[in-house]
């Protein structure tokens, strides 16, 4: 059971942050209505939310997750793949070691929150354009040292592994066609996700309840069949900008 959450206030020059800008220009007064709902939910979660303040230097800090991987031992702070983003990570870790002895990712090991999937006590680490092998090795080490098992899996499509797939409890994973195919994966249950709605992988799996992007019918049918509770929020302004409901918080 996740008890706590940090998330980060986005500054009103959240689009100059990195972005493959295929969704058009966000608009900053939705951005923090959806940002407030999102808040909300993890409160009505059980969560107690910590709330930090916006980093004007960093168009991108609002995506807390790609700074630190958190584990009820240890929580370790990243250096992020994005030159641009190198540096949020300081004052993540300032909150972080209220909570949890500290670790580092350290130079040449570059890893981003996003490519780091946990499942139960076996941790999935994408290698993509912003986790490069050194850091999923330095992360591994890491792990293995409080007791988990890793492997890595190579990212092919998508930002991040997480953009791709993540765990919905009961040994079940929903993910995208892709990555179904994974040898890694074969001992789970899957819920392949249409290609058309192949963004909504990016769910956020907290206290035996399912966050699911609003827009995507297919996937809301398909977990509500299976019997998930699930609560549909509308982050569009954060999909503008290449993010998604994990990226927004570090739970723990």
């Amino acid at each position: 059971m996740f008890t706590r959450a940090i998330v980060r206030k986005p500054d009103s020059n959240f689009d100059k942050g990195l972005t493959t800008g295929l969704l058009g220009k966000p608009k900053f007064d939705l951005l923090l209505k959806q940002h407030q709902a999102y808040i909300q939910t993890l409160e009505k979660l059980g969560l107690r939310v910590t709330v930090l303040d916006a980093q004007p230097n960093y168009p991108d800090a609002y995506f807390v997750e790609d700074t630190a991987v958190v584990t009820p031992e240890v929580a370790i702070i990243t250096i992020p793949g994005a030159p641009a983003r190198q540096g949020e990570q300081h004052s993540i870790q300032l909150e972080l070691a209220k909570h949890r002895p500290i670790a580092h990712i350290v130079d040449p090991g570059r890893v981003d929150g996003g490519d780091v999937l946990m499942v139960g006590k076996h941790f999935f680490i994408g290698v993509s354009e912003r986790t490069n092998p050194a850091g999923a090795r330095q992360l591994g080490s890491i792990l293995a040292s409080y007791g988990y098992t890793w492997c890595e899996v190579p990212v092919g499509e998508g930002l991040h592994l997480k953009s791709s797939i993540n765990f919905v409890g009961a040994n079940t994973l929903v993910l995208t066609t892709p990555f179904a195919k994974l040898s890694v994966f074969e001992n789970y249950t899957k819920i392949v996700l249409p290609e058309a709605e192949a963004y909504a992988a990016n769910t956020l799996w907290i206290n035996d309840t399912l966050i699911i992007p609003r827009g995507f019918p297919q996937v809301e049918k398909a977990l509500s069949q299976r019997g998930l509770a699930i609560i549909e929020l509308d982050v569009s302004e954060m999909a503008k900008m290449d993010g998604g409901l994990t990226c927004l918080s570090l739970r723990f």
